[in-house]
């Protein structure tokens, strides 16, 4: 433990620290009640200030102390993308993931409405900024690092903490809840998928519609003999797959954004790869983290591309003897790549991915595989991964169609490939 009074003081600086590792983690004092006295003064003559949160929260263990804030604050609470399960989704002031243009519904229009937003960890890049694309300003915004904060255009306070200023910050702001009250007057709850016919091919919201919140169905079940047809019906039970003790991991792809969706229970866990856009990363990050967190079960959405970089992690998911249900979203291709820029690179040669699997298993540890193409055949084989093989990997083949991806997608490639295009700037 780090004796405080054995720390040199610094004063506020322009310097940018960011980078170094500090082994001395106590603010410095007069630049600490300098930023919550700017800050303060700032966001108290707002009408309608919002809080959004970042993925440095982590580094910074300031999760705690940001939920002080919004609860002493009064104000909306949003996440960034790659700060997805670093907030409870279940607090009242919670409106879900800023993200540009591909925000969750009625949340990217309160923040960027906002006449001052608190940013505490952002990373704003060309992914998270969808393209540059933010209508944010800085002038009206508090940016809050791991070890600085700066105000609008300026001041900027160094050697201030995040998890000491959100605290003590909370305690200098009036209650303020003209966002709140903004974002339930404008909120409608979101739709379900459309209706299926029968034998439709699975459609990728279904499937995500299913991870979000499972229930008993009643199916059909046709069994087919020489001398009869016969109709046999049943129910299907199966656990809920997202509770606190599960965790989601969004590879890189549609799955950003079909995971972003996902509603999550309290102390569910969530994992998401955004300053790199390494695809392929989600398997070996699957392993680790089953590894680390067991007792939690991994679901991972994993899409083809994706997975045949690294799929040879799954062989030690089963040597370790891991529990994860991993949903391979088979659509032929690298989906994301041809919304920012097609070509014949994004095809790539299709797999027997259940049978690669049932290879690796080799008859050692515990493993089950599936492919599904339907609705029910998808509904049969979470039940099987919730029940039966509830302490087996489970490695569920998903079939849709190459252009089946979320609206989101479409959006933010559009916008990413603008960006990507631009030409150089002369300077």
């Amino acid at each position: 433990m780090v004796n405080p009074n054995n720390c040199q003081r610094h004063s506020a600086t322009p310097l940018n620290t960011s980078n170094h590792d500090f082994s001395c983690r106590v603010s410095n004092q007069i630049g600490l009640e300098a930023a919550v006295e700017a800050t303060a003064d700032f966001l108290n003559r707002a009408v309608k200030p919002v809080i959004v949160g970042g993925p440095k929260l982590r580094v910074a263990k300031a999760q705690r102390a940001l939920m002080e804030l919004a609860d002493a604050s009064g104000y909306p609470i949003a996440v960034m993308p790659s700060g997805k399960g670093l907030v409870p989704e279940q607090h009242p002031h919670f409106i879900g993931t800023y993200w540009g243009a591909v925000s969750t519904t009625f949340c990217g229009e309160i923040v960027e409405s906002a006449d001052a937003y608190v940013f505490a960890g952002p990373i704003f890049n060309d992914y998270s900024s969808v393209g540059y694309s933010l209508l944010i300003k800085k002038e009206k915004a508090v940016i809050v690092e791991p070890n600085r904060v700066t105000v609008g255009n300026g001041p900027s306070f160094g050697w201030v903490f995040m998890a000491d200023f959100l605290s003590a910050l909370a305690k200098k702001l009036k209650k303020n809840e003209t966002a709140v009250e903004n974002y339930r007057r404008i909120y409608v709850p979101p739709g379900v998928p459309l209706r299926r016919e029968e034998h439709e091919a699975l459609r990728v919201n279904v499937l995500f519609k299913h991870i979000q919140a499972s229930q008993t169905r009643h199916i059909l079940l046709f069994s087919f003999s020489t001398s009869m047809i016969s109709i046999l019906s049943r129910s299907i039970s199966f656990q809920d797959m997202l509770d606190g003790n599960s965790a989601v991991i969004a590879e890189t792809g549609d799955s950003w954004f079909n995971c972003q969706k996902l509603r999550l229970p309290e102390n569910c866990g969530y994992e998401f790869q955004m300053q790199y856009g390494s695809i392929g990363w989600s398997v070996g990050a699957t392993l680790g983290y089953a590894q680390g967190a067991k007792d939690k079960r991994v679901i991972a959405c994993i899409g083809d591309g994706s997975f045949q970089v690294t799929a040879q992690d799954v062989s030690t998911m089963i040597r370790c003897g891991q529990r994860t249900i991993i949903f391979l979203i088979n659509n032929g291709g690298y989906t994301i790549e041809v919304e920012i820029h097609d070509g014949p690179y994004n095809v790539i040669k299709n797999w027997d991915y259940t049978a690669l699997i049932n290879a690796i298993h080799n008859g050692e540890g515990k493993c089950w595989t599936a492919k599904v193409r339907t609705e029910d055949e998808l509904t049969e084989a979470i039940a099987t991964a919730t029940g039966a093989h509830k302490d087996s990997l489970c490695f569920i083949e998903v079939f849709v169609h190459k252009d089946d991806t979320s609206k989101e997608l479409l959006e933010w490639g559009s916008r990413v490939s603008a960006a990507n295009g631009r030409p150089p700037n002369p300077q």
